[in-house]
């Protein structure tokens, strides 16, 4: 009959002071019997005597937890995270040498040195560890591709892939529409033009009624006269709302470079893409805007968002990318923002009076002001879209969209109109 462990237990608890004052001889004959009797290993055997010997294991204390930065640091690191709309710690980390001051200048920290000395030498992991109870899920929706193809034209414009995108000037922007539809693409409703620098990261934004030709120049003009410095390109898509010749001429009038990318590939414009979820999407969300109204507040909100963004939230770039078969491995520089790049790496770009310009804003201006202002826009343009009720998605009604082929009935194909005809090799 196998004893169970309990028994043999109570074996070893037995034979333990025989144990400790036996001789070599003595200790390896009971070593022996011991597992003879329990069928253990000898070592096992030694070790479960030893441990009988040596006692129970002393209690411990339990270790308390100690922390480097108390309530007060973390409560003015939420306050700065909250103002630059929930970066994470990489893109935060940089930003607070330029933004702690400048809200300590407004009084909107009111903070000893020696917090402000531990919230600056707070490292990126460190912000990422205690800004997660205070993170919020954002639900990350998808809209319609409001892209419909241009005409023959494409042919006098030159096509550029992403991999052409190796502009180290300021200048070359990349830009795009983004339809504030709703889910619900019938009708009239309003579009956001929004534009790029490759080289630093700077972006403007302008929202305008539709996106006919005429319209969708002049609100470019309006965000080539916001940028600091001279527009020497612009890329798009292949939407029929910039390959036109209206906006050809533009270009050519101001001699601007004009360039597209491929059809059905979105990545030749990655930079333009990715704002328009950073920037527009992220900001507004996916209602539907379609009013006089609507119209003011994001040409409002825009501005003000990018001083914010443009001034104060530093960035991150692209460094190398290496593929080992399946696995990408990516690494990015030092976030920085796009102010910072544009005075750090391209200063011949930007005229001397521009740069003072720029400076005595990002002195003057209020970040935590401003992010108030932005958070009432965006509070009145949910209220509107509450108000309006939920957007039911309907078919397309305008056949102006839809090709010939798609507005007739399919027809399957009879056995005998086959494809592929096999035949016999001779």
């Amino acid at each position: 009959m196998e004893l169970t462990l309990a028994t043999r237990r109570q074996i070893t608890k037995a034979q333990v002071d025989r144990y400790r004052t036996g001789t070599k001889a003595e200790k390896s004959a009971l070593l022996d019997a011991i597992c003879q009797v329990t069928g253990w290993h000898r070592d096992h055997a030694r070790k479960a005597l030893r441990q009988r010997l040596a006692g129970p294991a002393p209690v411990r204390a339990p270790r308390v937890p100690t922390f480097q930065y108390d309530q007060a640091v973390i409560d003015a690191l939420v306050t700065c995270w909250s103002v630059l709309d929930g970066p994470t710690g990489k893109r935060l980390r940089p930003g607070l040498p330029t933004l702690v001051p400048t809200m300590l200048a407004h009084q909107e920290l009111t903070c000893p040195p020696q917090v402000i000395d531990q919230l600056l030498g707070m490292s990126a992991a460190t912000i990422d560890r205690r800004l997660r109870p205070y993170r919020t899920g954002l639900v990350a929706t998808k809209g319609q591709s409001m892209t419909r193809p241009g005409s023959m034209l494409k042919s006098a414009i030159p096509m550029k892939t992403w991999h052409d995108w190796d502009d180290t000037r300021p200048g070359f922007l990349q830009i795009d529409l983004v339809g504030h539809d709703g889910g619900d693409n019938n009708g009239a409703f309003h579009y956001t033009l929004d534009a790029t620098d490759v080289a630093t990261g700077w972006t403007e934004s302008i929202t305008v009624r539709t996106k006919g030709e005429r319209i969708v120049s002049a609100g470019l003009e309006q965000l080539r006269l916001a940028f600091p410095f001279a527009v020497l390109g612009i890329h798009s898509d292949n939407g029929s709302e910039f390959i036109n010749h209206h906006l050809l001429r533009w270009c050519d009038t101001r001699q601007i470079t004009f360039s597209r990318g491929r059809s059905n590939h979105s990545n030749d414009q990655a930079h333009i893409e990715q704002k328009n979820w950073s920037e527009v999407r992220r900001a507004v969300g996916y209602y539907r805007y379609d009013t006089t109204r609507e119209l003011d507040l994001l040409n409002e909100l825009w501005p003000l968002q990018s001083i914010l963004d443009n001034l104060f939230l530093p960035q991150q770039k692209l460094a190398t990318k290496t593929r080992n078969g399946a696995k990408v491995t990516k690494t990015y520089d030092q976030g920085a923002t796009p102010y910072t790049r544009l005075t750090r790496d391209h200063p011949d770009a930007l005229h001397p009076h521009d740069h003072a310009a720029l400076h005595a804003r990002l002195t003057e201006i209020n970040p935590a002001g401003l992010r108030r202002q932005i958070s009432a826009i965006q509070a009145t343009l949910i209220e509107l879209a509450r108000r309006r009720g939920k957007v039911e998605q309907r078919p397309k009604a305008n056949a102006t969209y839809l090709s010939r082929r798609k507005m007739t009935t399919p027809k399957r194909a009879t056995t005998d109109e086959s494809t592929t005809h096999n035949t016999r090799a001779s």
